[in-house]
């Protein structure tokens, strides 16, 4: 694959994510970071979002995501891609490269422009900054010694993450959530009226794994009240209608509205969505379900007592979570019935939301911009254009 050449002049700022979620979140990055900065010129490889917000888009990597054993039949894809994604980084010399999320990948980028010489850690022009922290707190934590020697700084999300590289050189500073910000739209409210969310994921094979227990559970559960699913594109509406679908089963994209969906309960997987619906307080379960390889393989890696960040962040449960063989039908169905019946389960739900929120907020608004157009204006760089 040849990545295509910018507009003429130079780039400041490199940005690569590689999920729906991520695109959201640099999306809304570059967007703060363009009303204060309005002369940086940005490139990025991620997604639709990006490109609303002003980003030059030369490839769009949420289309190709994968995970578990779907990135091994990719695999000759996603190593095609870290060399050009190098190459083109050594030959434009971006000022800075700002990786969001996506481990798997950004972190072979990084150590890729390590290796070459075109980061700063190594020498070279480019300076390699983080966007929300790998998950080293669940798995992999010795992660964190290659990145303080690879990175320049990192940004993290959940408050507790900068303790984590507390034994390492890297600087690391909490931002805050990008959900908890004043100006965020949240996609999903709380409305004891409203019908039953079910969230398969934004990932095509988890969907295809999950989606069909979801619309199982909610059959199952007897409820009269309407569903809504949403999806981030169109290639998972593409999967999601190849189920057999109730007739009061109904698709939204993420995203096609200002106006959050009223939601009453949810059924999720777990991932970005579970987030918004905890922070709006929408009760109801979490479930996961992958092949048995990738499972076994997560069992090993991963030592966190829940999956769910919400549930992780209040040390509770917040959200039950039913994973691989628990995940089944009637488990889910009691679980939705609960949460459209019990008052008791509502409030206690409603209640850990505003404790979630207190949580995940940052110091100040805008912090995660702000850091950013630091990093752009310090250390060897010099002053970027439009960055004092």
């Amino acid at each position: 694959m040849r990545l295509p050449l910018p507009t003429p002049g130079a780039v400041d700022l490199l940005i690569v994510a590689g999920e729906h979620s991520g695109d959201e979140h640099a999306a809304r990055l570059v967007q703060a970071l363009r009303v204060t900065h309005p002369t940086l010129r940005i490139c990025a490889l991620g997604g639709p979002q990006l490109a609303a917000a002003g980003a030059q888009l030369l490839y769009d990597l949420t289309a190709s995501s994968s995970m578990g054993l779907a990135v091994l039949a990719k695999l000759s894809f996603y190593r095609a891609l870290i060399a050009e994604v190098v190459s083109w980084i050594g030959v434009q010399r971006p000022r800075a490269v700002c990786f969001v999320d996506s481990s798997g990948l950004n972190l072979r980028i990084a150590q890729g422009l390590f290796t070459r010489g075109f980061s700063a850690k190594a020498g070279g022009p480019t300076k390699t900054l983080y966007y929300i922290s790998p998950q080293i707190w669940a798995s992999r934590a010795g992660r964190r010694f290659k990145m303080a020697a690879q990175l320049d700084s990192l940004a993290a999300i959940f408050p507790f993450e900068p303790a984590c590289y507390a034994d390492t050189a890297l600087p690391v500073e909490f931002v805050g959530h990008p959900f908890v910000a004043d100006d965020y739209l949240a996609p999903v409210a709380f409305d004891p009226m409203g019908p039953v969310l079910l969230l398969p994921g934004s990932r095509r094979q988890v969907v295809a794994r999950i989606f069909p227990l979801l619309l199982e559970a909610y059959r199952q559960s007897g409820t009269t009240r309407p569903a809504v699913v949403l999806y981030p594109s169109e290639e998972i509406l593409t999967c999601l209608q190849a189920a057999q679908l109730p007739a009061n089963v109904t698709f939204r994209r993420t995203g096609e509205s200002a106006e959050p969906v009223g939601a009453a309960a949810v059924l999720t997987a777990s991932g970005t969505m579970s987030m918004h619906c905890a922070l709006a307080g929408i009760p109801g379960a979490i479930t996961y379900k992958t092949d048995p390889v990738t499972y076994l393989l997560g069992r090993w890696l991963v030592k966190v007592a829940f999956i769910g960040i919400a549930n992780l962040l209040l040390k509770e449960s917040m959200y039950p979570e039913f994973i691989q063989g628990a995940a089944t039908p009637a488990a889910l169905a009691a679980e939705l019935r609960a949460s459209l019946e019990q008052p008791a389960r509502q409030q206690r739900t409603q209640a850990q939301a505003v404790r979630l929120r207190q949580i995940l907020q940052g110091s100040k608004p805008g912090a995660a911009a702000a850091w950013l157009a630091g990093q752009l204006a310090s250390g060897s760089l010099g002053r970027v254009r439009g960055v004092q």
